[in-house]
C-alpha cells in the first residue's frame, strides 16, 4: 500500500526567495506528526503544495501513490484540510453548508456532524458570517471530520480557539479519529502538539531536518555545555547541533541511550540538561 504522503526533491521559491529546499518528506500510514517550524519557515507552503493548491518549481509529490497533480475523485475523497482562515461558504448555514459538501463524498457521518455540532454549543440555523471566528473554526473543522478522511491536514487549526475549545478540539480529534487515519498537525502552540502528537518533524531552513517520535526526542536527548576541549573529547557520532560559546565554551545537541547517558552523568566538568520541547523547538530551529 501507497504511503498517504511522498515527497521527493521539493523546492518552491517566491521570486529569489528560497522557501522549501529539495525537501523529502514520506508520511506513513496511520502516522500523527507535528509539524514545527518558527514564523515564516515555509510550514503553510508546504501544506499548500502537498495538497496541490500551490504550485512549485521542482519535485514530486504523491498522494495514496498519485500526482498531486492528478489526483482522482477517489484519493479526493480521501482527503481533509483545515486551513489557518476558515474557507467556508459564509452566506449559509452550517446545516446548508454540510448538506453541500455531503453530496461530494462517499462517505458521511451525520452522527459525527450531529455529536460535534452538539458537544461544541454550535448553532445549525444561523449564517456561518454571523458567528465568531473561533465558531467559523469549529464548523470548519467539523466538515474535515464529517467524511471520515483517511489524511488530515490541520494548518494551525485551532488558533482561533480559547485555551479551553483548544483542548475540547484535540479531545474530540483523538476520540473521533480511526487509527488508521494519517495527521499532520501544524501549530505553534507546544503544548497542544504534547497532547495528540505521536512525531514531530521540523522544518528548518527549506528542510525537513529532523522527524522522530516526541517520546523518544523528549526522553533521549541532551543539551551539554562545556570547555571546547572537554566537549570535543565526547564520542559524538551524529549531533543534532553544535555551537561555539564565548570564552572558550561550547555546546552540544545529541541524543543518548540510556547507558550513555549513564555514563556521562559521571562527568562533573560539564553540564547536562534535558530541555523541554519549548526549548529543544528553540535549539532545532536556530
Amino acid at each position: 500500500m501507497s504511503a498517504p504522503v511522498d515527497i521527493l526533491s521539493l523546492s518552491k521559491s517566491y521570486g529569489q526567495q528560497s522557501i522549501l529546499k529539495s525537501l523529502n518528506w514520506q508520511i506513513p500510514s496511520g502516522s500523527i506528526i507535528g509539524l514545527l517550524g518558527r514564523n515564516g519557515a515555509g510550514k503553510s507552503t508546504l501544506i499548500e503544495c502537498l495538497l496541490g493548491l500551490r504550485d512549485f518549481q521542482q519535485g514530486e509529490i504523491r498522494l495514496f501513490g498519485e500526482n498531486v497533480k492528478q489526483l482522482s475523485a477517489a484519493s479526493k475523497a480521501k482527503i481533509g484540510y483545515v486551513p489557518q482562515t476558515p474557507d467556508i461558504f459564509g452566506w449559509l448555514t452550517a446545516k446548508q453548508l454540510f448538506a453541500y459538501f455531503k453530496a461530494m463524498y462517499p462517505r458521511w457521518n451525520e452522527a459525527k456532524i450531529a455529536t460535534l455540532m452538539r458537544n461544541w454549543d454550535l448553532p445549525s440555523d444561523k449564517i456561518i458570517n454571523k458567528l465568531s471566528v473561533g465558531q467559523k473554526q469549529k464548523i470548519s473543522i467539523i466538515r474535515a471530520l464529517a467524511h471520515e478522511p483517511e489524511l488530515l491536514i490541520l494548518d494551525e487549526p485551532v488558533s482561533s480557539l480559547d485555551p479551553a475549545g483548544r483542548r475540547d478540539f484535540l479531545r474530540e480529534l483523538v476520540a473521533q479519529i480511526d487509527q488508521q487515519t494519517t495527521i499532520v498537525f501544524s501549530t505553534h502552540i507546544l503544548s497542544d502538539l504534547e497532547r495528540i502528537a505521536m512525531d514531530v518533524a521540523f522544518l528548518n531552513h527549506g528542510c525537513i531536518s529532523l522527524q522522530q517520535p516526541l517520546d523518544v526526542l523528549m526522553d533521549n536527548t541532551r543539551k551539554i555545555t562545556g570547555s571546547t576541549s572537554t566537549i570535543q573529547k565526547l564520542d559524538i557520532g551524529n549531533p543534532l547541533k553544535r555551537a561555539e560559546l564565548a570564552n572558550g565554551y561550547s555546546s552540544v545537541l545529541a541524543q543518548f541511550s540510556e547507558a550513555e547517558l549513564s555514563e556521562l552523568n559521571r562527568h562533573t566538568d560539564m553540564r547536562i540538561e534535558k530541555l523541554g520541547l519549548e526549548d529543544l523547538f528553540i535549539e532545532l530551529t536556530k
